[in-house]
């Protein structure tokens, strides 16, 4: 749902670079900076676990994070904006959290998720998703989680764009409404095998269509036939003189 709200307690971070960072990681903090507005940058570290307990909340990534620094009484409506993640273990590494006023829009990626299935897919169709984010643009607290788009009704041959997508009160979508692709119901691709054209030499020890071997005979190896037509005279006798 939008509009939650979540605490965050972050911690300041005395120096920067990839050896701090990697002894922060060791002690369980996750580096990251709070961006203000039209302040200086401020350099913080986040508890894993606390970090984790915010961004898998209701609201996920959209949360509006009420961020206080360790020691402070002040709050810092933010939200996250970007984050960078390991890229064997996939945990995350490091945050940038961008500081927000309530009453002024921002823009945001959401993700549209498909709802139903295709009249389409039960005929043999198949159902593809084309575009998982859309931006759109809202007050922070009125960002949505995601975005339901109903594909049920989808035949064989159907497209969704974004044009099709339910408004959502107080919600502007920024991407061009036809040209964004969404989702799209088609025929599954055949891999047709190509046939051997006509007058394709045989290969080696393979009869021609039509032709049988009798009962007990072998297929000649390759330079039998050649050798015996040499060795046999055209009575059949064989071709050595004698005497």
């Amino acid at each position: 749902m939008a509009g939650e709200r979540v605490k965050l307690q972050v911690q300041e971070r005395e120096s920067r670079g990839s050896a701090e960072s990697r002894r922060l990681r060791k002690q369980g903090l996750i580096p990251g900076v709070l961006y203000g507005r039209g302040k200086t940058p401020y350099p913080i570290s986040i508890p894993e676990r606390e970090l984790r307990r915010v961004l898998t909340g209701g609201q996920g990534l959209h949360a509006i994070l009420d961020v206080t620094l360790e020691g402070q009484k002040s709050t810092h409506p933010s939200i996250l904006k970007e984050y960078q993640q390991h890229p064997v273990k996939g945990g995350i590494i490091h945050v940038d959290l961008q500081e927000v006023r309530l009453d002024q829009p921002i823009q945001a990626r959401v993700v549209v998720e498909l709802i139903g299935e295709p009249v389409g897919v039960t005929e043999g169709g198949v159902l593809s998703q084309v575009s998982r984010e859309i931006t759109v643009e809202a007050l922070p607290m009125e960002i949505p989680e995601h975005l339901d788009l109903d594909v049920s009704g989808m035949a064989i041959g159907d497209t969704l764009r974004l044009v099709d997508l339910p408004v959502q009160e107080g919600v502007t979508f920024l991407d061009d409404p036809e040209e964004t692709v969404l989702a799209t119901v088609t025929m599954p691709t055949r891999i047709v095998e190509p046939e051997p054209e006509e007058g394709e030499e045989l290969e080696e020890g393979e009869l021609a269509e039509g032709e049988e071997l009798a009962e007990g005979e072998e297929a000649p190896a390759e330079g039998e036939e050649a050798a015996e037509d040499a060795g046999t005279g055209s009575d059949g006798e064989s071709g050595t003189n004698e005497g």
